[in-house]
């Protein structure tokens, strides 16, 4: 019989064993996905403020493309300097501040796109962009096609 005492302690002090450790490995596991959830909501909203800072380059870029197009003289004549882009970009406004550095020197041209309305949510991108000399309705290409690929294996056999 004492024997048979014994093996039934035994038992149910493993079973109240095995329910501390149930419970132990629960928290664990609790803690873990709470930390998983938050890490990745974190780096969701991250990727979704670099996208938006991505897409705000690339229409500050256009910007100041459709600036070197015009020339700095025409842009403020042929375009606002300041307004909403169109769909699908409405989310984002534009200012264009173009500044005279006197004669015989590029003009400095600021391209600043702001989104969400937030205190990180502006790009501002600085350049310079002299005036075209020359007949103005002159096409602006290189004089030798580029090959960009020839360019691009050349860099990398370097």
């Amino acid at each position: 019989m004492s024997h048979g005492r014994r093996t039934i302690r035994r038992a149910r002090r493993a079973r109240g064993f095995a329910l501390i450790d149930v419970i132990v490995g629960g928290v664990i596991l609790g803690i873990g996905l709470s930390v998983l959830l938050s890490v990745s909501a974190r780096s969701m909203a991250l990727q979704r403020a670099g996208e938006r800072r991505l897409v705000a380059s690339w229409l500050a870029d256009e910007l100041l493309c459709r600036v070197l197009v015009d020339g700095p003289e025409d842009f403020p004549l042929r375009n606002d300097v300041a307004g909403w882009f169109d769909a699908p970009f409405e989310d984002y406004s534009y200012e264009v501040t173009i500044e005279d550095e006197g004669r015989g020197l590029p003009y400095r041209v600021i391209a600043g796109v702001r989104w969400d309305n937030g205190p990180g949510d502006f790009l501002e991108v600085e350049t310079r962009i002299a005036v075209r000399g020359g007949d103005p309705d002159q096409p602006r290409e290189p004089l030798e096609r580029i090959d960009r690929e020839e360019r691009w294996y050349d860099d990398e056999e370097e």
